[in-house]
């Protein structure tokens, strides 16, 4: 298997459930094309949008790359910033949300539902 580039123009949007004025796209995974354990999206959050409360499907990885955003899990808020990052493990009741004036992005890593043997 060779190298995929996925274009940022090129890359798939999504809906992500339970997600308000979220602007989403696929970077690498499922119809951005075939990967083996994960995949890869990009979600802009605008001021005051939001991801509702509810458990990841899946192990997740968060990476702030601009902005602010705050993850609410069971032990409270937390605020974002850019470079900050957070492990989700599947299951996780969380919910994030931008409360600022400008923007936010966020790279989202998750798993793909391991196989039944």
């Amino acid at each position: 298997m060779s190298a995929r580039i996925v274009r940022a123009a090129d890359a798939p949007a999504y809906h992500p459930p339970l997600h308000t004025g979220v602007q989403a796209r696929r970077l690498q995974g499922l119809e951005a094309g075939e990967t083996d354990r994960f995949w890869v999206g990009l979600s802009t959050y605008p001021p005051g949008s939001s991801a509702d409360t509810s458990p990841t499907a899946q192990e997740t990885v968060y990476v702030v790359l601009d902005g602010a955003l705050v993850l609410t899990v069971d032990d409270g808020e937390h605020e974002l910033g850019s470079g900050d990052s957070v492990h989700l493990p599947r299951g996780t009741v969380r919910s994030v949300v931008n409360r600022t004036e400008q923007p936010a992005r966020l790279l989202v890593v998750i798993a793909t539902p391991v196989e039944a043997a």
